[in-house]
């Protein structure tokens, strides 16, 4: 996980439109980044719910929601319509920006080991550095704790 304090890294990854999203594009406002590990699954359902549910507070904040996993804009077309998204998803099926958030960590199941997403909070100040960083995040609560933390 990266420190508070740090300078974000830059990014260019495609929302569930395929439009095209940087980093530097936000300047001026607060960027809750949110890392998950799969769409459509309970956990991340969830989180991006209450995302979207809270969607005109953080609005009202001057604050931006992206959230991002390796799934493709398609399967983020998809997420959005079934749950009724309404924050932007963002596809990194290369991994980039998963990586320089240092979010890509060996996982266990069963006792199987695995590569994977941590879900893991950021949230970005307006001149683009971290000013919070969670890596124990509890989907269900993090929406109302990073509306609290912005």
């Amino acid at each position: 996980m990266l420190e508070v304090g740090v300078k974000a890294p830059e990014f260019e990854l495609e929302d569930q439109n395929g439009k095209l999203h940087k980093l530097e594009d936000y300047r001026g406002k607060k960027v809750v980044l949110y890392f998950y590990p799969k769409d459509n699954t309970p956990g991340c359902s969830m989180q991006a719910v209450g995302f979207s549910e809270l969607k005109d507070d953080f609005d009202k904040k001057d604050a931006v929601v992206l959230g991002v996993s390796k799934d493709s804009v398609k399967s983020h077309k998809n997420f959005e319509e079934k749950k009724d998204l309404k924050i932007t998803i963002l596809s990194d099926p290369e991994l980039k920006a998963i990586e320089a958030y240092d979010v890509w960590k060996e996982k266990k199941t069963f006792g199987k080991a695995y590569m994977g997403v941590v879900r893991t909070t950021y949230v970005i100040d307006e001149e683009g550095k971290i000013i919070y960083a969670n890596d124990k995040v509890k989907a269900k609560e993090d929406p109302q704790k990073m509306l609290g933390e912005v």
